[in-house]
C-alpha cells in the first residue's frame, strides 16, 4: 500500500529537476501522474533537440510498474491549463491533486531587466499557478456541489527568492511572493468545496539554482558519496507528497524545505508599534519611527 494509492495528480514542470523527483515518487506511493512539461529551456525558450521530458518521465514511471501519462499543454495559457485538467480527469476519471512546479529563469539586475525578462517569468511562474488551480478548483467545486465528498489538494511552488528577496531576481522574487499570497487565499477560498491549499519553498540542485548568482558552487554535490546530499532534490519530494496525502490535516501553510530540514514559513506580521490618539505630524514621525525597529536593532547586537 502507498501513501497515495487511488489519488490522480497533475504535476505541472515535471520533466525533470524537483518536478521530476515528485512525480516518480508519486508514482511509486500509487498515484496515477499526470507529468505536464512544455519541454522548453531554462529561460522558457525551446530546447531545439525534439526531446521530450514528461515522456521521458512517463517512461520512466511505466518501466517501474506505475501509471502516468504525459502532457505538453503551457499552464500559463487558458484554454491549455483548462485541457491539463480535462487530460487528468479523461484519463483516470478524477483529480486529487495538483501540484503547481513549472517555472522559468530570467535573472538580471532591475536596472539591466527588459519589459519580457519581467513579464515572461510573471507569466509562468504567477499566471501559471493561477491559470490551472483555477481550472481544477471549478472542477472540484461542480463536485462538491453535486454531493460528491471533495477531498483534494494544490501543492504550489514558492521560494526564497520571494519570501526572503534575492538580488538579480525581481522578477522571479515578485512571482513568488505573490504564489505565497496565493496559496494563503486560495486555502481560504477552496476550504468550502474540501480543497486544501498549501506551498513549498524548496532549495535544491536544479537547472534554476545552478544558475542563480551565488549558488552555483554551493549546490555541487558532494566528492563523497556517502556524505547526504542536501541539494538532491529528490529530497523535497516527500514532503510534498505529505500534503498530497487524502488525510493531511494542513492548509494555508508555506513550508521551507531542503534535505533533512523542514521549517515553517510565517507570512508577513505586525509587530511594534508605535500609536497616539491623533493623527501624526511628519516630525514626530520623524521621532517616533526609530523605535519600531529598536528592538530588532538590539537582538542583532547580541
Amino acid at each position: 500500500m502507498g501513501a497515495l494509492d487511488g489519488r490522480v495528480a497533475i504535476i505541472t514542470g515535471a520533466g525533470r529537476g524537483i518536478g521530476r523527483e515528485h512525480a516518480l515518487l508519486f508514482a511509486a506511493e500509487g498515484a496515477k501522474v499526470v507529468v505536464n512539461d512544455l519541454g522548453g529551456a531554462v529561460d522558457g525558450t525551446g530546447d531545439g533537440d525534439g526531446r521530450s521530458p514528461a515522456e521521458q518521465v512517463v517512461e520512466e514511471i511505466r518501466a517501474l510498474g506505475g501509471q502516468a501519462i504525459a502532457n505538453a499543454d503551457d499552464v500559463a495559457d487558458w484554454n491549455g491549463g483548462k485541457r491539463l485538467v480535462e487530460a487528468a480527469v479523461e484519463a483516470y476519471g478524477d483529480l486529487h491533486v495538483l501540484v503547481n512546479n513549472a517555472g522559468i529563469l530570467r535573472d538580471r539586475m532591475l536596472v539591466n531587466m527588459t519589459e519580457e525578462d519581467w513579464d515572461s517569468v510573471i507569466r509562468v511562474h504567477l499566471k501559471g499557478h493561477f491559470v490551472v488551480t483555477r481550472h481544477a478548483a471549478a472542477y472540484w467545486r461542480e463536485r462538491a456541489k453535486a454531493g460528491d465528498e471533495v477531498r483534494a489538494c494544490v501543492v504550489n511552488t514558492s521560494s526564497t527568492s520571494g519570501l526572503l528577496g534575492n538580488p538579480g531576481q525581481a522578477n522571479y522574487g515578485a512571482a513568488k511572493a505573490g504564489i505565497g499570497a496565493f496559496t494563503l487565499i486560495a486555502a481560504q477560498e477552496l476550504g468550502r468545496y474540501g480543497v486544501r491549499v498549501n506551498a513549498i519553498a524548496p532549495a535544491a540542485r536544479t537547472r534554476m539554482t545552478e544558475l542563480t548568482p551565488g549558488l552555483s558552487d554551493i549546490v555541487k554535490r558532494p566528492q563523497d558519496e556517502a556524505q547526504f546530499d542536501v541539494w538532491d532534490p529528490a529530497n523535497v519530494s516527500p514532503l510534498v507528497a505529505y500534503l498530497a496525502t487524502e488525510d493531511c490535516p494542513l492548509t494555508g501553510r508555506v513550508l521551507f524545505v531542503q534535505g533533512g530540514t523542514v521549517r515553517n514559513f510565517q507570512s508577513w506580521t505586525m509587530t511594534e508599534s508605535i500609536d497616539r490618539p491623533s493623527r501624526w505630524t511628519i516630525e514626530e514621525l520623524k521621532a517616533q519611527i526609530p523605535e519600531l525597529f529598536r528592538t530588532h536593532a538590539a537582538e542583532a547586537r547580541t
